[in-house]
């Protein structure tokens, strides 16, 4: 495993690490869940990845009794949550990112989690009805009392982010170290382009999510519908319809073949090409079988293969680079 630091801070993440959206609670039993757990440990990974609306807390949950039971030294593994959907309620001040819901989240994912503190909590969306000031100061206050080390965004403009980083400096506060955004070679935009100052300016880190596109970035789907994947999931219509267009499969169907020719899989090939990236500081995987993550836990193997001649070929049958800005 390989490490690197998040951002311009000192902490250390494994450039693999494990999530639990979609499955802890959920798709999978208990029992699967550590085992994935323990083998993603096992291989190197220290930074697992949760939230509070996952399985409405009963992700969180999962987790906590996991680590409990691993007995792992706390200094050896990462853990984080996110506020802002809530875990359930809809009533007023249980969702979005006011003082009050922050530290209600909080305190209820240190209790799922069955932890003394958040080594990441990410504000999971922008607020539109909380004023940035507010976000800020309830994170700086969080970091204070010790319950996070950390605090982050989720799917955040670039804009939000610098007002984030200038409500910060103008009040001596911390402010956001690592952003959690959506990253695969059909969605690159934000962090290809959108970030591409910011990474320069204040050093973001950033903790990628879905680098197989939902699993499209697989052979799973190449000519055939499985049963049991995430995309058949009750409530995830939309994210099928999204992700499975003609024109996206035949796009895989070349792409495996390239990765046929490098003698290993589109997975690997595809969380490969994300680490490449220099600004992805780690690149969550999710899984439901322990064979699939054994799979793309070796997937740092492939990153040697990605040689410049690669690289071109993949751009030429993704044909979506991002085009920069002049100025």
């Amino acid at each position: 495993m390989e490490y690197k630091r998040l951002g311009k801070s000192g902490l250390q993440v494994s450039a693999l690490s494990f999530g639990s959206w979609l499955t802890f609670g959920k798709q999978i039993s208990d029992l699967t869940a550590e085992k994935l757990m323990a083998l993603a440990y096992d291989n190197g990974v220290n930074f697992f990845d949760n939230a509070e609306i996952y399985a409405k807390g009963k992700s969180e949950k999962v987790m906590g009794k996991i680590l409990k039971k691993m007995k792992w030294p706390r200094s050896s593994f990462i853990v984080s949550s996110k506020a802002y959907f809530g875990d359930g309620g809809k009533l007023p001040n249980q969702t979005g990112l006011s003082r009050k819901h922050l530290f209600e989240a909080c305190n209820a994912a240190l209790k799922r989690l069955q932890v003394d503190y958040l080594d990441l909590y990410f504000c999971h969306r922008p607020d539109k009805n909380t004023p940035i000031e507010e976000t800020v100061w309830a994170m700086n206050h969080l970091i204070q009392q010790g319950k996070i080390l950390y605090w982050g965004t989720s799917e955040w403009s670039a804009q939000e982010i610098m007002e984030a980083h200038m409500v910060a400096r103008q009040l001596n506060l911390i402010g956001p170290t690592m952003e959690q955004p959506q990253y695969n070679m059909f969605h690159r935009e934000k962090v290809e382009v959108e970030y591409n100052q910011i990474f320069k300016t204040v050093g973001m880190g950033t903790t990628i999510w879905s680098p197989l596109a939902s699993g499209v970035l697989t052979n799973k789907y190449i000519g055939k519908f499985p049963k049991g994947t995430r995309l058949s999931m009750e409530g995830l219509d939309w994210l099928k319809e999204r992700s499975l267009t003609p024109q996206r499969l035949e796009k895989v169907q070349e792409l495996n073949d390239l990765a046929n020719d490098l003698d290993t899989s589109l997975a690997k090939l595809a969380i490969a090409w994300c680490v490449k990236n220099p600004n992805v500081s780690t690149v969550i995987l999710g899984a439901s079988k322990l064979v699939h993550l054994k799979e793309t836990l070796t997937a740092l193997d492939v990153v040697s293969k990605i040689t410049p001649e690669v690289s071109e070929k993949i751009e030429t049958i993704l044909s979506n680079k991002p085009e920069h800005p002049m100025f």
